[in-house]
C-alpha cells in the first residue's frame, strides 16, 4: 500500500492517514482499495446508495483512480463514493473531456469508527498505464482536504500528469 499525502493548503483534522493500492485482476479489471484511518465519525460519509453513475461527486467525500497510457495526454478519471455511486470521465488532454460510458464498477465499503475501507474495480484498457490515486475528504464542518499520491505545484489538482505517479503493467 501507498501512503497518500495531504495537500499542505488544505489540513485535515479528522483523517490521519489513507493508503492506496492498485493492482490488475486475472479477470483483467483494475481494482484499487482506499483504507482511511482517523476519527470517522468527523468525516461526512455519504449514505449508502443503489450504485448508478452521478456527477460532482468530487464535492464531497469520494477516492479518485486517474489512468493513463504512458505516451499521450490522454486519460480517464474514475470517483468511486462511498455511498456506491460513482462516475468516469475521458479526457483527450488536461481537463478537455465529457462523461465516460463504461459498465458499472464493483464497488465494496466497509467502515468502522476509525476506517473506512473502500474497494472499487472497473475495466480499463490492458497495457501499462500510469496511474494517479486520489481522494477528497469531507470533514462534518464542511472543510474539505485533499490527498493524492504525489500532488503537483501549486493549488490541488489531480489532473496534472505528474501527479500519475504509479506503473501498471
Amino acid at each position: 500500500m501507498s501512503a497518500l499525502v495531504c495537500h499542505p493548503q488544505t489540513p485535515c483534522e479528522a483523517v490521519r492517514s489513507i493508503h492506496a493500492e492498485v493492482a490488475r485482476t486475472p479477470q483483467g479489471l483494475l481494482a484499487v482499495t482506499y483504507r482511511i484511518a482517523g476519527a470517522m465519525d468527523r468525516v461526512r460519509i455519504p449514505a449508502p446508495r443503489a450504485s448508478s453513475q452521478k456527477e460532482k461527486l468530487w464535492q464531497h467525500t469520494c477516492c479518485e483512480m486517474f489512468v493513463a497510457r504512458p505516451d499521450g495526454p490522454a486519460y480517464h478519471e474514475f470517483n468511486f463514493s462511498p455511498s456506491g455511486e460513482w462516475a468516469g470521465y475521458a479526457f483527450e488532454r488536461y481537463r478537455d473531456g465529457a462523461t465516460l460510458d463504461v459498465p458499472d464498477p464493483r464497488i465494496a465499503v466497509r467502515c468502522s469508527s476509525r476506517e473506512l475501507e473502500l474497494q472499487a474495480s472497473i475495466r480499463v484498457a490492458d497495457g501499462s498505464l500510469r496511474v494517479g490515486l486520489s481522494a477528497v475528504i469531507e470533514e462534518r464542518s464542511g472543510v474539505l482536504s485533499y490527498w493524492a499520491l504525489r500532488h503537483a505545484a501549486g493549488k490541488p489538482d489531480f489532473h496534472r500528469l505528474e501527479a500519475f505517479a504509479l506503473e501498471v503493467d
